[in-house]
């Protein structure tokens, strides 16, 4: 019987028509590229990876990666510069969770928002050169507002040094590190002047369908069935919560999922789902007045 009604809720899923949002003007991010050795980690920047929501800042609004509007409160971005800006939504190491419901909510609850913090790791329409645009962004702090930080920019002497910070900071529960050439310029696309390092390999897939669970998964989704942009079709089910199993991600949403290297035939291996992609992308409401959403991943 359990299963019958896990039938009929996925059906449920499937024709399901998502909520519409309009989309805002067209933002066109820096994206960056996987960090390899030969790299001359000297010329560049570096910084912690943070696991929170991207967002842009136009000078009046915040949007999402995707082109959402974000429901912040006004107290949330008192006080903040017109000068676009983009960063990471944060509340902290391993609250990735805790912040998307933040973000997520269609009714944003301002002493929730105080507990966030833009973490500014560009400046989109600066113009000089990413040293440049690192010394404007740590005039910010002398803002001293709460809600608006830079993320700390350091530099490195070296390959040996770079892997230690790394296995440091992943250590105390960081996601890896990102590295931005100095001389760069903020060009929209994928970059090789800005690089990702983390001690595995992330991709994204489209969800088209779940399997369902059994044991103590009986009657919620044992795992989601995803394709990757090259079609390629495999499952994740490692990674989900009982929380994401009995209400799994919407068929036709995209997820980031982690993995260690590939198999034979090409398919990720030891793949595990991290999280929904998009923030306020593929709208579907929700009994506590929010909306089914995920995160910036350079």
């Amino acid at each position: 019987m359990r299963q019958f009604y896990f039938f009929l809720f996925a059906l449920f899923l499937v024709g399901a028509a998502p909520l519409a949002l309009a989309a805002g003007p067209a933002h066109q991010p820096m994206l960056a590229s996987v960090y390899a050795d030969e790299a001359a980690v000297t010329d560049y920047w570096v910084s912690e990876k943070l696991d929170g929501v991207r967002a842009y800042w136009d000078g009046k609004a915040l949007w999402s990666r995707g082109g959402y509007p974000i429901a912040a409160p006004a107290e949330f971005t008192l006080g903040w510069p017109s000068m676009a800006m983009e960063g990471e939504l944060w509340l902290g190491r391993g609250t990735f969770d805790q912040l998307s419901g933040i973000v997520r909510s269609a009714k944003p609850d301002a002493a929730q928002w105080q507990q966030v913090r833009l973490m500014v790791f560009d400046l989109p329409q600066h113009g000089g050169s990413f040293s440049e645009r690192v010394a404007a962004m740590r005039q910010l702090s002398a803002l001293n507002l709460p809600t608006l930080q830079p993320v700390p920019q350091f530099r490195v002497a070296n390959a040996d040094e770079l892997d230690a910070r790394l296995a440091s900071l992943v250590a105390a529960g960081a996601e890896g590190l990102m590295l931005h050439h100095q001389s760069a310029q903020y060009l929209p696309g994928r970059s090789a002047a800005l690089l990702k390092y983390k001690p595995y390999a992330d991709a994204e897939a489209q969800v088209i369908g779940y399997t369902p669970g059994k044991g103590k998964y009986l009657g919620m989704v044992g795992a989601l069935e995803v394709a990757d942009p090259a079609g390629r079709r495999f499952r994740l089910g490692s990674g989900l919560s009982d929380v994401q199993r009995a209400n799994p991600p919407a068929i036709g949403s995209w997820v980031t999922y982690r993995y260690n290297g590939l198999t034979s035939t090409g398919l990720p291996r030891f793949a595990r789902f991290l999280r929904v992609r998009e923030v306020l992308q593929g709208v579907t409401a929700s009994p506590d007045d929010t909306v089914t959403g995920a995160k910036h991943d350079g």
